[in-house]
């Protein structure tokens, strides 16, 4: 019950937009947030995700709907290589652009095929 709990109340507190903060954050801010899923984890005992789990997992799911909906406007964005089989990196100049979703789910979405 306690789990169940932990995924409906806290984890969504953690992880609201994780697809959009996350690949911005800094590592302190990370880490405190990681902590917070360790002491969960002590008073649950159990293993609970980790942070960078729960940020993968529903990254490729998110951008796994752009992929596969042509008519969605960022469904350009994930455009493939001659290959075949990874994404077209998305050139960026800065590094907030860098860190935003799109380029950051590319990266993910081609680390998973791999």
């Amino acid at each position: 019950m306690t789990v169940h709990f932990y995924s409906s109340i806290i984890e969504s507190i953690l992880t609201s937009s994780i697809t959009i903060w996350y690949a911005a954050a800094t590592a302190k801010d990370k880490g405190r947030l990681q902590r917070v899923i360790r002491s969960a984890e002590k008073v649950i005992g159990c293993n609970l995700p980790s942070l960078q789990d729960l940020y993968t997992s529903r990254t490729l799911r998110h951008a796994g709907k752009f992929v596969a909906d042509p008519s969605h406007p960022g469904h350009k964005l994930f455009e493939t290589l001659p290959s075949g089989r990874r994404l077209r990196s998305i050139r960026t100049k800065t590094s907030r652009h860098k860190n935003s979703f799109f380029p950051s789910a590319t990266s993910l979405i081609n680390k998973a095929r791999t």
